[in-house]
C-alpha cells in the first residue's frame, strides 16, 4: 500500500486550558479529497492548521508523505522538534488557502502569484512571470493578470490566492473555508476550479460548509465535533439514511440551501 500523503495519529491541541483537538487519528490517501465537516467551533481549522505546521500541536504527530512535521514521538509521549531544514522541505509540499484572500494591495494578480516563484525558488522575473502567468489560466483568469486586487471580485481574488499557492507546485492542497466570505455566484467560481483539481488528481483537505460540494466531490467525509472525529468515510455512507443523530442535527442547518437534495 502506498504511503499516506497525511497521517494524524493522537493529535492532541490545547489552547491554555482549552483542548481544541481530542485524540484525532485520520489518514488521507494521496490523491484523495477529503472534506472536513462540523460546527464551528469543532476545531476543523485548527486540525487543518496543524496539518500545515502553522499551529504546533500539544501531543501526537503528523507525517506528510511518510516524514514527521514538526516533532516526533516515542513510545513514552517524549517530544521531539524535527530539524529546522528538514521541516521546510516536508512544509514545501504543501500549499494552503484561507477563508481572506490574503493578496498583496499594490501588486497585480501576475504580480502576486509571482512573487513567491521569485523569493522562495529564485527564478528570474520572466521564469516566475512565464510560470505564474501558466497558474493564472488554470483558474481562468489569465484576462486579469495586470489587474490589481481593488480591481478583482472577491472570486476572482480567490482564484488569484489558489493560484498563488498552486505556483508552488505543492503536492497537497489545504482549503480553509475558502468560500466563506463569497456570495453564492462567486462561490461558484472558486468550487469549479476546486472541482478541476479534484479531477486532475491533487491530494485536498477541504474545510468547508458547502455540504453539496463535499458530498459531490469529497471522497473521504470527516465529521469533527467538539475537538472529536465522531465518523469518517465515503459520501454514501456517510450521508446515507438513517444518519447519525448528531450529523443529522447538523445537517438540519442546511436545508435551505438545498443540500439536503444531494443527500
Amino acid at each position: 500500500m502506498s504511503v499516506p500523503a497525511i497521517a494524524v495519529k493522537n493529535l492532541i491541541k490545547k489552547f491554555g486550558d482549552s483542548t481544541v483537538l481530542q485524540g484525532i487519528d485520520l489518514e488521507i490517501a494521496q490523491g484523495q479529497v477529503s472534506c472536513l465537516i462540523g460546527p464551528s467551533g469543532s476545531g476543523k481549522s485548527t486540525l487543518l492548521r496543524c496539518m500545515a505546521f502553522l499551529e504546533e500541536a500539544t501531543r501526537g504527530t503528523i507525517a506528510i508523505n511518510g516524514e514527521v512535521l514538526g516533532f516526533s514521538e516515542n513510545a513514552d509521549g517524549m517530544r521531539e522538534r524535527v530539524p529546522a531544514a528538514m521541516n521546510r522541505t516536508i512544509r514545501a509540499q504543501i500549499g494552503m488557502v484561507f477563508q481572506q484572500f490574503n493578496l498583496w494591495p499594490h501588486m497585480t494578480a501576475l504580480g502576486n502569484v509571482s512573487e513567491a516563484l521569485k523569493m522562495v525558488h529564485r527564478l528570474s522575473r520572466k521564469q516566475a512571470e512565464d510560470l505564474a502567468l501558466a497558474q493564472l489560466v488554470k483558474v481562468g483568469l489569465e484576462a486579469r493578470a495586470g489587474h490589481y486586487p481593488s480591481q478583482l471580485s472577491g472570486g476572482q481574488q480567490q482564484r488569484v490566492a489558489i493560484a498563488r499557492a498552486l505556483a508552488l507546485k505543492p503536492k497537497i492542497m489545504l482549503f480553509d473555508e475558502p468560500t466563506s466570505s463569497l456570495d453564492p455566484e462567486l462561490t461558484g467560481e472558486v468550487l469549479n476550479v476546486m472541482r478541476d483539481l479534484a479531477a486532475e488528481g491533487m491530494t485536498m483537505v477541504v474545510v468547508s460548509h458547502e455540504i453539496g460540494f463535499a458530498a459531490t466531490v469529497g471522497q473521504q467525509i470527516i465529521f469533527l465535533d467538539h475537538g472529536k472525529v465522531l465518523f469518517t468515510g465515503a459520501p454514501q455512507d456517510v450521508f446515507k439514511k438513517p444518519r447519525n443523530p448528531r450529523l443529522e442535527q447538523f445537517l438540519d442547518t442546511y436545508l435551505d440551501r438545498g443540500a439536503s437534495m444531494l443527500l
